[in-house]
């Protein structure tokens, strides 16, 4: 199944270029793995940033250079000029986690070892990771998050199971690509538990009195 909801092309040159926080980027390449048409985005993304560094040694990219680089990445992938996934992903194993995520948490679903953190919520976070907060997040099925926005950037991808918010349905392989002007509250399907990798570059801003007094025990 390919993904419905793909990375920003602001993620994208940020990501090509070295520019993207540590933790933001393992979710980053944790999509790229599994979608073709981020990847050839990203190729686009990187024939650009070497034309600009080749002309602009110097001064910074004006405003024009910069959108067009967008309209650029805006344009309809080209997916036949990806390599196909079996060359980037092994053969789909429900137990294997993605590659990029092995360094953090390892490569076997079934031997991650979750801490409760909230009611129907369980977790796993990364140490020794710059740049950000990194996350494995289980979440029950049928759970409503609180009503909450961002501080900063939020990079959140399912790995099983799915959720609903007012972006839409997202399944595995979906990345939500949120920022500081998103609000939302997630609510996860029924059936199986949602497990997802989530980056954050500043601690979530919850909208309810009750949430935000509970925050510094969750750690969000």
């Amino acid at each position: 199944m390919r993904p419905n909801h793909h990375l920003d092309d602001a993620t994208l040159l940020s990501y090509s270029s070295g520019a993207l926080p540590a933790a933001l980027a393992v979710v980053a390449s944790t999509h790229l793995e599994r979608c073709p048409a981020c990847r050839t985005r990203l190729l686009d993304a990187d024939r650009i940033g070497g034309v600009l560094m080749q002309q602009q040694r110097v001064d910074a990219p004006t405003d024009e250079a910069r959108t067009a680089m967008l309209a650029l990445l805006d344009a309809e992938p080209a997916i036949e000029q990806v390599a196909p996934l079996a060359d980037i992903v092994e053969e789909h194993d429900p137990d294997r986690l993605p590659s990029a995520l092995h360094p953090w948490f390892g490569n076997s679903m079934r031997a991650l070892r979750w801490h409760r953190v909230a009611p129907g919520v369980q977790r796993i976070r990364a140490t020794g990771i710059s740049g950000g907060d990194l996350m494995l997040l289980r979440i029950a099925p049928g759970s409503k998050l609180p009503l909450h926005s961002h501080g900063g950037s939020e990079l959140t991808m399912i790995l099983d199971g799915a959720y609903d918010d007012m972006l839409g349905h997202f399944a595995p392989g979906d990345v939500a690509d949120l920022d500081g002007e998103i609000q939302h509250q997630p609510v996860t399907s029924p059936g199986v538990p949602c497990i997802c990798v989530a980056a954050t570059d500043a601690p979530l801003v919850f909208s309810g009195w009750f949430a935000r007094t509970l925050q510094p025990l969750f750690g969000f």
